[in-house]
């Protein structure tokens, strides 16, 4: 059984003494989203968790050897494999209990991270067979929206018009020339029980998702954002900040698919418009030149259309009254 939205009650005054997962120390960037994220996640868990992570910003950063920031056992896998480790080790714990040797009644909770590399590229077929096999665990994509760990590339997950060093904007291309794979509606299309999108800006949010998730029996992905301010380019302590921009002009929609049935999690009472978004950062600079107005204007133009899609999603699985 899944919980539902009802009976869970996200009050910072039951978490705030709780023992730290992830332990303070770790050497990700000033202003980075991604341990506030995981933190929330990690809060949102109740008992033991394994976890299992690729190769990426977050791992590196977390276990700089000879140290780590996690207090919980950890497992290092490839940056493509993440799902794959953790579906051993959920496989493993299944054996031991039906062998005797772990208790019956031990409930621990299992929990792969990837970064957008590794899960809209690199990892995205590992992560489809463990989602086919029916593992329980849960997937969480921190979508930096591109290769930060290793020099700020693009991946499928950067967004159209986005500078990266492997799509540099000058006279000929501005910036990435693609949209954005759509990762979410991919992992919603396995049919498996619970796939969100989230942000930290949102913590009730995300740590209702967070434990939604894991109340399932089976896997269920979390795509997460998590703005960079190496690789957006703004002000290190303005990740939340940008991160509720995209909320709310709708670039990044707070959604989630429970049992095939679309639910928009927030709704914008006043729909910013994407040049806003685009202006926080230094990775669309260049699109604010008059020349690019056209382009910006196609952006806003498939945000809006994909805004108009999801809410008709919504519309179309809810249950008639």
């Amino acid at each position: 059984m899944m919980a539902t939205a009802e009976k869970i009650r996200i009050r910072l005054r039951d978490y705030v003494n709780n023992e730290e997962k992830l332990a303070p120390g770790h050497r990700l960037c000033a202003g980075c989203a991604e341990p506030i994220a995981i933190r929330q996640i990690l809060h949102a868990i109740d008992g033991p968790v394994v976890v299992s992570c690729a190769t990426g910003c977050f791992e590196v950063a977390t276990t700089s050897y000879p140290y780590t920031a996690w207090t919980v056992p950890w497992m290092h896998s490839a940056f493509e494999n993440a799902a794959s480790s953790i579906s051993g080790i959920e496989a493993a714990y299944n054996v031991l209990k039906r062998r005797g040797k772990i208790p019956a009644d031990q409930d621990i909770k299992f929990l792969a991270i990837g970064g957008d590399g590794a899960s809209y590229d690199i990892g995205l077929q590992f992560i489809s067979g463990a989602l086919e096999r029916g593992h329980k665990f849960v997937y969480v994509c921190l979508n930096n929206e591109a290769y930060m760990n290793t020099g700020i590339q693009r991946s499928g997950a950067t967004p159209r018009g986005a500078a990266t060093t492997t799509t540099p904007a000058g006279e000929v291309i501005p910036g990435k020339p693609q949209w954005r794979k759509p990762f979410t509606k991919i992992m919603a299309a396995h049919d498996i029980a619970y796939v969100a999108q989230a942000s930290p800006h949102n913590y009730r949010d995300l740590m209702t998702k967070a434990k939604k998730a894991f109340a399932v029996d089976g896997p269920a992905v979390l795509n997460v954002l998590a703005p960079c301010p190496r690789g957006w380019r703004h002000a290190s302590d303005m990740a939340l900040q940008v991160a509720q921009l995209a909320a709310d002009t709708c670039r990044w929609p707070l959604y989630e698919v429970e049992n095939g049935r679309t639910i928009v999690n927030y709704k914008p009472r006043e729909k910013k418009p994407v040049i806003e978004w685009l202006k926080s950062q230094g990775r669309f600079r260049h699109l604010l030149r008059p020349a690019m107005a056209g382009l910006v204007q196609e952006i806003q133009d498939k945000t809006d259309q994909e805004w108009e899609e999801l809410l008709k999603a919504e519309a179309d699985s809810t249950p008639a009254a």
